[in-house]
């Protein structure tokens, strides 16, 4: 049977009303407190250690874990995102950002599918690198985005400022 509302009012307690008068054993709401969050998506807070005034002494996130075979898929993202960062900038062009992301969401699974030694060869084979990055610039319709402009710069090449390996993406221009 369920309790009537007469029964459930004595839980209810005024707005206005505190738990704990203050001065009582209050945690304080600082930044690293107990009970804190500092940003929702900046880390994934796996365990914490307290002391008994309740301040968080250790932190442990899901990349400080240890693995039994190292994942080096963020690295090659970080680099993949500074390549198209660079190569729109020297281009003096403002990145499609959503096609970036998709692109770089794009190297990650192609990264995932990769077997454990193929991903972790990628980490020391630039060239095999530069191949799954022309991939997922290709799949993920970079290609196509500023493709008028960028094919005018392409076909001349020299007056780029460009390293040779963005040869990779200029090549799907003038296809």
């Amino acid at each position: 049977m369920l309790p009537s509302s007469e029964n459930l009012s004595r839980y209810v307690e005024d707005l206005n009303d505190a738990r704990t008068l203050h001065g009582e054993k209050r945690v304080s709401a600082r930044r690293g407190w107990a009970g804190e969050k500092s940003d929702v998506f900046s880390h994934l807070l796996v365990y914490c250690r307290h002391d008994d005034s309740s301040r968080i002494m250790a932190q442990t996130t899901m990349s400080e874990l240890p693995s039994s075979a190292p994942d080096h898929t963020l690295a090659i993202r970080e680099e993949f995102r500074h390549h198209l960062e660079t190569f729109y900038a020297q281009l003096k062009l403002a990145p499609p950002y959503e096609s970036v992301e998709k692109a770089v969401r794009s190297l990650t699974t192609s990264i995932h599918a990769l077997p454990p030694l193929e991903r972790a060869r990628l980490t020391t084979d630039a060239t095999a690198r530069w191949q799954h990055f022309r991939q997922a610039f290709q799949s993920s319709g970079l290609s196509k985005k500023h493709r008028g402009i960028i094919a005018g710069l392409a076909r001349n090449r020299s007056n780029l400022n460009l390293l040779p390996e963005y040869d990779h993406f200029l090549s799907l221009y003038l296809s």
